[in-house]
């Protein structure tokens, strides 16, 4: 009978340990139901095969070009491609740029033939793709699956072949707090699909890209020049992403350079950062002259922060991912962000806490007052996550959302993730839902996080977005957030045009300033370069107003940047972020703005053909596998879960185990019998 009960006591036991892996997000209150649908769209890990005879790296290659002039980037991307294998290849490649490019030039060079690529409708540039390729012509396609990625298809590369593709595109830089920073994103970081996006859904193939292990990276250089001009001194010039070299003309002009040619570059944002002495670069009025529209520039130069006598009660929630891809170091570094983010709060103010991967755990149904106690439940809450699983961001923003709210008490959702998502749309979806009633703002963990879902949370939250890329970041993160949230510098902005004939104006709404950051426009003009422009708005308790004379401003040729930038913000406003939901016929009026300015945009995509039949055998097609993220683990990757990283596999394993100590404890009763397993 003793042996019986003790058998009793170590199953009891046994099965109580098991269950903590599977039910580590249900801990604290209240938690979603986790959805054990197949998930078909899944980056999935590169296995070299050395018996191919076609080359599974075809990208030998990447050498990036940008000239920095005053506020506006100008950049080259070059992406050589060969096949050094015996077989014709067709090959496929994902990759990143910032959100805010006007992609509007592409060519094709194979031998000493050039061939400049044609915009045409998405569907009819692939047809004319496929059509090559099926004819044996040498060809390339470019296409936009999100603001920031793209994918390359370049199609009959024969054996001996290098071929060269050029990509040319545009973008702002705009400084914050007085600090300028040019972002070259460099890889993909892998996205999870969540089980209920329609797994056959063209945007989203993509998603299913082949990765190297952690640590790995592909054959191949990735070379980046940045070219500096700002007409003013610069100072502070620095890089916390990449070792880098600079090489001076002066004080306001100078080039930058990798310094390890040997290091691989290519697994995490190159990230540069510099500041002006004296006055500030561009800011004011740009006008712009062309063959049939005009176009312009607006900068506003926001006023000093001030610091508001009374800060009304509010109410934090956090809404922290725990995913597979998190594991390891950003986690780690979140759950630093966090710490100091809660530890700081004021007395009046009340939080919650969300944390989530496949689904997720909340700490209360209502938010709690900041006091010591509720604050080391926090702490002690996010401290016991390692990181598995996926990433269903939606749910918890939801949940976030649908938390009881007091009244007279201003709510901000602060979203704390890597960002690597293929939905971004539907967070979107939500956060509009909820505009004036809460604030958005996120906090990007990592070297290479998914700008289009941080930068895109706050745009369409109006608020502020936040990338921490070192643990060291992460108090001065914290602090930023704190003095943006208290103290917004503008607010009730108005823009009005006297004497200015100003039309398609982009962005059509203005958000609240809580940085020290330009608010920038962008339009179109006609008649005469005449009038005033007057901005107006509330600093505190006190009014603001900014008066530009638009005669005092020369129209220039030179500045035909300016048309990319406002055709990317006008598509912004039409397809991304939620900001013109309401717009009829938006795919039309898009397609419409990519084929009249020559640019990129998910309905119309660049194609390039070589007009001569090159091949007359089956090509084999090759997926160029991308290296994981700097700091990100194998846990990112669908096939890289740790076992017991999924809850699914968490209680297979458990149910394995348990039948083992079952019968463990029965052997040792001395009652195991043939048909006892």
């Amino acid at each position: 009978m003793k042996k019986a009960k003790r058998g009793k006591k170590w199953i009891s036991m046994i099965i109580a340990v098991l269950l903590l892996p599977v039910y580590s997000l249900t801990a604290y209150g209240e938690s979603s139901d986790v959805d054990d649908t197949d998930v078909t769209l899944a980056p999935y890990f590169f296995v070299e095969n050395a018996g191919k005879t076609a080359d599974s790296f075809p990208l030998k290659g990447t050498e990036v070009s940008t000239n920095i002039n005053g506020t506006i980037a100008d950049t080259y991307v070059v992406q050589t491609y060969a096949n050094e294998g015996k077989k014709p290849i067709n090959a496929t490649y994902v990759f990143p740029a910032s959100t805010k490019v006007s992609v509007h030039g592409m060519k094709m060079e194979i031998g000493d033939k050039v061939i400049t690529a044609k915009i045409k409708e998405r569907e009819e540039a692939k047809q004319e793709f496929e059509q090559a390729k099926s004819e044996g012509k040498s060809a390339s396609l470019l296409e936009q699956q999100r603001p920031n990625v793209f994918t390359m298809n370049v199609a009959n590369i024969m054996p001996g072949d290098t071929i060269r593709i050029e990509l040319h595109y545009t973008e702002l830089i705009v400084s914050t707090e007085g600090v300028y920073q040019f972002v070259f994103p460099t890889v993909v970081g892998p996205r999870y699909a969540s089980p209920s996006q329609d797994s056959n859904a063209k945007t989203n193939k993509w998603v299913a890209s082949p990765y190297i292990s952690d640590g790995g990276t592909p054959p191949g250089e990735y070379n980046i020049t940045a070219n500096i001009s700002t007409g003013v001194p610069i100072s502070g010039l620095t890089s916390n992403s990449h070792d880098i070299s600079v090489a001076w003309d002066g004080e306001s002009a100078a080039k930058v350079t990798l310094s390890d040619s040997e290091e691989f570059a290519g697994n995490r944002d190159f990230i540069l950062e510099y500041k002006l002495t004296g006055e500030k670069v561009q800011s004011g009025l740009i006008l712009n002259t062309g063959e049939t529209e005009n176009f312009f520039m607006l900068t506003i130069q926001p006023p000093e922060r001030f610091t508001p006598e009374d800060i009304p009660p509010r109410e934090y929630i956090f809404v922290l991912d725990v995913s597979g891809s998190m594991s390891g170091y950003p986690l780690d570094t979140a759950k630093e962000l966090i710490k100091s983010l809660v530890t700081n709060l004021h007395e009046t103010d009340t939080f919650n806490l969300i944390l989530f991967s496949n689904g997720f755990a909340i700490m209360s149904d209502k938010s709690l007052p900041a006091t010591k106690g509720n604050i080391n439940r926090a702490i002690n809450m996010i401290g016991q996550q390692n990181g598995g699983g996926g990433t269903e961001l939606s749910k918890a923003l939801r949940r976030a959302v649908f938390i009881p709210k007091e009244e007279d008490v201003a709510r901000s959702v602060i979203v704390i993730t890597d960002g690597y998502i293929s939905g971004e749309s539907a967070i979107f979806d939500i956060i509009n839902e909820c505009l004036g009633k809460t604030s958005f703002f996120s906090f990007g963990i990592g070297t290479s996080v998914n700008r289009y879902l941080i930068e895109g949370i706050a745009k369409a939250g109006l608020g502020e977005s936040f990338v921490v890329t070192e643990a060291t970041e992460a108090s001065d993160a914290a602090e930023r957030f704190r003095e943006y949230v208290q103290s917004p510098i503008l607010t009730d902005i108005h823009i009005a045009y006297d004497g200015f004939e100003a039309y398609d104006i982009e962005p059509a709404n203005l958000p609240t300033l809580f940085a020290q950051r330009p608010l920038v426009l962008f339009g179109k003009w006609r008649g005469e370069p005449s009038g005033t422009v007057k901005i107006s708005g509330k600093s505190g308790a006190h009014d603001y107003v900014q008066h530009i004379q638009v005669s005092d401003i020369e129209p220039r040729e030179s500045n035909s940047a300016i048309r990319f930038l406002w055709a990317r913000t006008k598509v912004d406003s039409l397809m991304y972020y939620g900001l013109d939901q309401g717009a009829p016929d938006a795919k039309k009026e898009i397609t419409a703005i990519g084929l009249e300015y020559s640019m990129l945009t998910p309905y119309t995509s660049f194609t390039a053909v070589l007009d001569t039949i090159r091949n007359n055998e089956e090509s084999a097609d090759v997926s160029q596998p991308l290296p994981l993220p700097l700091n990100v683990s194998n846990l990112a990757v669908g096939e890289g879960y740790a076992i017991g990283s999924e809850p699914e596999s968490a209680l297979l394993i458990s149910v394995i185990l348990f039948m083992a100590a079952v019968f463990f404890v029965k052997s040792r009763a001395g009652r195991v019998r043939n048909n006892d397993i």
